[in-house]
């Protein structure tokens, strides 16, 4: 049996490796297509707008309510909804409420709110915010940012 007859039998003929070739060209392309894609999907059409809150600090009002301040960037004439959180000694949520911010012209603003609590607050911070599409009343007080 010669090289050739056995290159026949194994599949190791130009044809086989031409074929192999196109087949790794396509697997190549393929991959850069759903690359490019994922890129267009998460870098153009993902929404622009981000928001980032920041916990300023809190004051204990008294046994039952706590003032907590936060700083928010949002982008600029969007409605927003925060949730914030009161916590007692042992970590624990003993109060929470969701306030309504308005649209505002600066992307950057300080807000409190009080909050009233079941037990003595020894904390409160800012839990998550996120965009509203309706344009209710705010409950939150914006502070100056200097």
């Amino acid at each position: 049996m010669t090289q050739s007859d056995l290159d026949a039998r194994y599949g190791r003929t130009p044809a086989h490796r031409a074929r192999m070739r196109v087949l790794a060209l396509l697997a190549a392309v393929g991959v850069a297509v759903v690359v490019v894609a994922w890129v267009v999907w998460v870098g153009l059409l993902s929404p622009a707008a981000s928001l980032e809150t920041k916990d300023v600090g809190f004051v204990q009002l008294s046994e039952s309510s706590v003032e907590v301040r936060w700083q928010l960037t949002a982008p600029a004439d969007a409605p927003v909804s925060c949730a914030v959180k009161a916590v007692s000694e042992k970590h624990a949520v003993i109060g929470w409420l969701v306030v309504e911010v308005p649209p505002a012209s600066a992307t950057t603003r300080v807000l409190r709110e009080t909050l009233r609590t079941s037990e003595p607050p020894v904390g409160g911070s800012v839990y998550r915010c996120w965009l509203t599409g309706d344009g209710a009343a705010a409950d939150a007080v914006p502070e100056d940012v200097s």
